[in-house]
């Protein structure tokens, strides 16, 4: 029996078939994700932060260099010593309003000025957000540009013990003037962003119940050329099928989500534990080619957590004015900078330990991490000498040592960033502060 084209959408309307099941049928196939053909070697990039300076003379090498020495703070990274550079000698030359942490902090990855505003810190002038975007979100944008390096979230932004407050010192990542982006602080709740579309199963399973049943029934109803439609989603409805029957519905991922405890509460003492899930989150989501940019930030600027793990009580920021004065706190700041360290070095271990998807070698090799700070010493709020630790491959510098940079400004290492991913721009943040241009890590 032939039916006559308004018949024939009536029937498929009453089936479910139109305007319902089939655009579900086309939301659900996306939420397998389909895996990428590689084609050319993926470029990433991981930013941590963590806060309050570091003790200089337990950090930086005495020397330049390939033969470089691991101090206290950077002797967990030692067994990545010939996939490390060190760059010292490098500044936050921007100036304006706000407190050196301000600064410190919403000038690190935005190279530009904050906006005058109505908060303030430890200076007479109360600023506002910056004045621009920050490198991360930068070379997000221009890989999302283009289909070849297109990912489904472009940047994630991890937070471990961030506070919910906004403000210059809790932000560091900016999508533009006055444009903050919240870290992600709550593993639960990046595990939702993450593989969220994996609880739509009940919803979806019950559509494709009522489907398997539908489309035997309406396929004798319809001429040849709409049967022909139907028989392709049947294929489809199978295959999904077939798939959420199969182990945790996300067959098609290179690795499936990390397992999470629950019952973990965003506090202070559980700071290591969160962090360790925040880490495996992030590598997973990674090596799915869910972004090529992720920042993971401890704390805040002026962060006070206490750091109970270590036997230590006081606060850290706390900590940080006084090492010059006080033998205890130097100890106890060189104690909670080389566990930063640690946790640096689990990120590292867990990229080194995972294949790079369709590549030789490992995520580590085609990955560059920096661990950075907002001030380069706590006491002295000094902008100077902010650390910035380069460990991985993937943006082809020359690793394994120590460098100065002569005391350049900051934007130029950002702007550098910028380049290592083929985005020419020739200035990033404060123009005038990007004199000399990209630097030379070749």
């Amino acid at each position: 029996m032939h039916l006559d084209p308004m018949t024939r959408r009536t029937a498929l309307m009453k089936l479910g078939l139109s305007g319902l099941s089939l655009p579900i049928l086309s939301q659900a196939s996306s939420l397998f994700g389909e895996p990428k053909s590689v084609t050319t070697p993926k470029q990433r990039l991981i930013i941590m932060f963590t806060p309050n300076g570091v003790i200089p003379d337990q950090f930086w090498p005495q020397n330049n260099g390939v033969d470089f020495e691991h101090k206290a703070i950077l002797k967990p990274l030692e067994p990545f010593h010939d996939k490390m550079l060190v760059l010292r000698d490098l500044h936050n030359k921007v100036r304006g309003d706000g407190d050196d942490h301000m600064r410190g902090m919403g000038c690190l990855l935005t190279g530009i000025e904050l906006f005058p505003g109505n908060v303030m810190g430890g200076s007479n002038t109360p600023a506002g957000w910056p004045r621009g975007i920050s490198i991360d979100r930068e070379i997000s944008h221009f890989l999302q540009s283009k289909n070849e390096t297109r990912t489904r979230f472009g940047a994630l932004h991890f937070g471990v013990g961030v506070l919910d407050r906004a403000d210059p010192w809790t932000r560091m990542s900016y999508d533009g003037p006055n444009q903050p982006v919240a870290p992600l602080t709550d593993p639960y709740e990046a595990y939702s962003k993450l593989y969220g579309n994996v609880r739509e199963k009940k919803r979806v399973r019950a559509v494709l119940d009522d489907l398997k049943s539908d489309l035997g029934k309406v396929a004798n109803m319809l001429p040849h050329s709409d049967r022909k439609l139907l028989i392709d989603h049947a294929k489809l409805v199978e295959r999904m099928d077939r798939e959420y029957s199969s182990e945790g519905s996300v067959a098609n991922l290179f690795s499936k989500p990390p397992e999470l405890p629950e019952g973990i509460g965003n506090l202070n003492d559980n700071l290591p534990r969160l962090g360790r899930l925040q880490i495996d989150l992030l590598v997973n989501s990674l090596v799915n080619d869910f972004a090529r940019i992720a920042t993971l930030q401890f704390t805040k600027s002026v962060g006070q957590a206490k750091m109970s793990w270590l036997d230590i009580e006081d606060r850290h920021h706390t900590l940080s004015h006084e090492p010059d004065k006080n033998r205890g706190a130097y100890e106890k700041l060189i104690r909670i900078n080389t566990w930063f360290a640690e946790e640096l070095a689990y990120l590292l271990k867990s990229l080194e330990a995972t294949p790079e998807p369709g590549r030789n070698g490992s995520m580590l090799d085609h990955t560059l991490v920096i661990w950075t700070n907002e001030l380069g010493k706590g006491n002295d709020h000094t902008l100077n000498n902010i650390p910035f630790v380069l460990i991985g491959g993937g943006l082809g510098y020359r690793m394994g040592r120590s460098m100065s940079c002569e005391n350049s400004a900051h934007n130029r290492l950002l702007l550098t960033l910028a380049h290592g991913f083929g985005h020419t721009i020739q200035t990033f943040g404060n123009p005038s502060l990007c004199q000399g241009g990209p630097l030379n890590l070749s």
